[in-house]
């Protein structure tokens, strides 16, 4: 399935100034270098050269097993091994891309979690220009979607977690479970009981295999390369949702056949909150450390309240051995910004990516904009740099049990704990890079709006097959856009349910390719020498 584009002119839309409270505003390049921005972090210095391309999979695209190819841009992984320069100018690679939960404008669904495989290729235009724009040149094709199932090869779910309760396999912790009824889709079936998943981080395996973060947990679950669930990594007590003194995992997203059901109280007490669990998803350069990252505070220590949610938590795993160990911990105090209505509001976390043992890439945003949304201006959309050195390790008992807390109910943070230093990078928004390529930020209502969720970081290097003989400075950085399955032609149960999201929009599941300069030494490619 070859996803052709045809290429558009659209007119300059308006840049709207985002000024974030208490974080360095970015800046841009002085008028006579070649760069868009450049960034020094702890002695080390990023710059955004351009953005390369943009590429798009039609919101009705639909997979082999007749389902909607939706939300795709919850995580992505580049296969770095496939990563292939055919000429001077253009690449082919494989891509795996993660959907969330499915279709949940209107209600969770009983949907199969899964991840799609794309084979891509970009052609680079260098001499796309605002006034001669190139439209699209990310081209992608479709070739397969593992399905997840649980370890008793049960499907998983995007079905929201009961409130109560739990379910257990042999050798696994606790896990969330959602009970359904009929088929799950307001449809007749016997019911029944699944591990609820919202995939929101992707990494691959030497293996073949695949790590997946969830918001629901939030917990970090280990795939085989066939999709069967083979470890599940629960996070410290304080990570863990609670409701009238036990855990309760549901985030209160009522079904799509029940809209009616819901949980008391609506927000969780501590642990995270609300679909806001582990967005952040990432791997050392030699497979053996896991980083994962809540999306914003959790709720005993400033969630789920703006500004007061923005000192959240990354946790450290060593995945070396069988059994993966906590080894650190760390609090990333996330930039805040004053919206349109000037509200102060944090900008979520959504993603993030490893640089080096000190630097990770992290994706940060606001919400609320975009195409389909009652803004089309996004003020904050920023692929940012958090510096571990000079962090404190939190890792103990005292901020790891239930309640445990690192800030106050306010956001302030305790006496003794210093969050990893934050570096503004590479600004998604800026008109004059988007529009060489026919899409932009602010303005029309049209399908060249950059949507509102940019959710997902993927990694490979400009010079592909040269090893340790490549300088190792310059890099491809891949994003996508979920698009929370939105179209008017969508199809779910294997092509048994069909839905017109009532917005009345259809949103493609769009991509960004920005090319970046990294310091030297800096490899964020796992298994890249």
């Amino acid at each position: 399935m070859l996803f052709q584009y045809l290429s558009a002119t659209v007119a300059a839309a308006a840049v709207v100034a985002a000024i974030p409270h208490s974080t360095p505003v970015l800046p841009r390049a002085p008028a006579d270098q070649t760069y868009v921005t450049q960034t020094t972090c702890n002695g080390e210095t990023y710059t955004y050269q351009e953005l390369a391309g943009y590429g798009f999979i039609p919101s009705d695209a639909r997979d082999k097993y007749g389902d909607t190819i939706g939300g795709i841009g919850s995580a992505i992984a580049l296969d770095h091994n496939a990563w292939r320069k055919t000429s001077a100018v253009t690449y082919q690679g494989i891509i795996w891309t993660l959907p969330d939960r499915g279709w949940n404008t209107e209600g969770t669904l009983n949907v199969q979690n899964r991840v799609h495989k794309f084979s891509i290729s970009l052609t680079l235009m260098p001499n796309a220009t605002v006034a001669n724009p190139s439209g699209p040149n990310l081209q992608f094709t479709y070739l397969d979607t593992v399905l997840f199932t649980g370890p008793d090869g049960t499907p998983t779910t995007g079905l929201d977690a009961d409130a109560t309760g739990s379910i257990t396999y042999p050798n696994f912790p606790e896990l969330p479970v959602a009970t359904y009824e009929g088929d799950g889709f307001g449809g007749s079936g016997p019911g029944g009981r699944r591990i609820p998943v919202d995939s929101e981080g992707l990494v691959l395996n030497g293996d073949g295999s695949f790590w997946v973060s969830d918001e629901y947990g939030p917990y970090v679950y280990k795939f085989s390369t066939s999709g069967l669930m083979e470890q599940a990594i629960r996070p410290p007590p304080a990570y863990i949702p609670q409701r009238n003194g036990s855990d309760s995992f549901s985030s209160d997203s009522p079904p799509f056949y029940n809209p009616d059901v819901s949980v008391k109280p609506s927000n969780t007490v501590s642990g995270r909150d609300n679909n806001q669990g582990f967005e952040g998803l990432t791997l050392s350069t030699d497979r053996k450390t896991l980083y994962v990252l809540v999306q914003s505070a959790l709720d005993q220590e400033g969630g789920p309240n703006d500004p007061s949610r923005k000192n959240t938590r990354l946790i450290v795993y060593d995945i070396s051995k069988h059994t993966p160990v906590a080894i650190h911990e760390y609090v990333v105090t996330l930039p805040i910004y004053t919206n349109a209505k000037g509200k102060v509001k944090v900008a979520a976390q959504s993603e993030m990516h490893y640089l080096s043992p000190s630097q990770l890439l992290v994706l940060v945003r606001d919400s609320g904009a975009g195409h389909g949304q009652s803004s089309s201006t996004s003020l904050y959309r920023h692929i940012d740099i958090i510096d571990l050195s000079t962090a404190t390790d939190i890792l103990s008992a005292t901020y790891d049990v239930t309640n445990g807390t690192i800030a106050s109910s306010a956001g302030v943070l305790n006496p003794g704990v210093t969050a990893a230093q934050y570096c503004p990078f590479l600004d998604f928004n800026i008109n004059s890079q988007l529009e060489r390529f026919g899409v932009h930020n602010g303005g029309a209502q049209d399908q060249f709006l950059l949507n509102e969720k940019w959710e997902s970081i993927s990694v490979v290097t400009t010079n592909p097959g040269h090893g340790s003989a490549n300088d190792g400075t310059e890099y491809f950085v891949f994003s996508m856009s979920d698009n929370d399955y939105i179209t008017q032609n969508g199809y779910l149960n294997f092509g048994a349910f069909t839905y017109a999201d009532s917005s009345g929009y259809n949103l493609d599941n769009q991509a960004l390719v920005f090319q970046v300069t990294v310091p030297q030494g800096v490899i964020p490619v796992a298994g890249e020498d």
